[in-house]
């Protein structure tokens, strides 16, 4: 297989956001809620807590928390997302 070249002209420039790159309904939601997961999930993995730890501490069903961990979020929205980081004590309002 001949290796295949580009030129400058063949690239091109993302968005900024990937949801909006690959034609996602809600793009801006969906970088949101990826963020917010991505700061759940330091702030889960700095303070070393266990999911059965972080189920007591913010209330939320530990299976909940292993799918945020999975970067499952589609049955999340970001303003549940950002209410479980402020539960965990790390985050200002995004």
């Amino acid at each position: 297989m001949a290796e295949q070249k580009f030129s400058g002209d063949d690239l091109l420039r993302g968005s900024g956001n990937v949801f909006r790159d690959l034609g996602c309904a809600d793009p801006d939601e969906e970088q949101a809620k990826a963020i917010l997961a991505a700061e759940i999930i330091k702030a889960l993995d700095s303070a070393r807590l266990t999911v059965e730890a972080a189920r007591v501490r913010t209330g939320i069903a530990a299976a909940d928390l292993l799918q945020i961990r999975q970067a499952n979020l589609e049955r999340f929205t970001a303003e549940q997302l950002d209410s479980l980081l402020k539960r965990l004590g790390s985050g200002e309002k995004s």
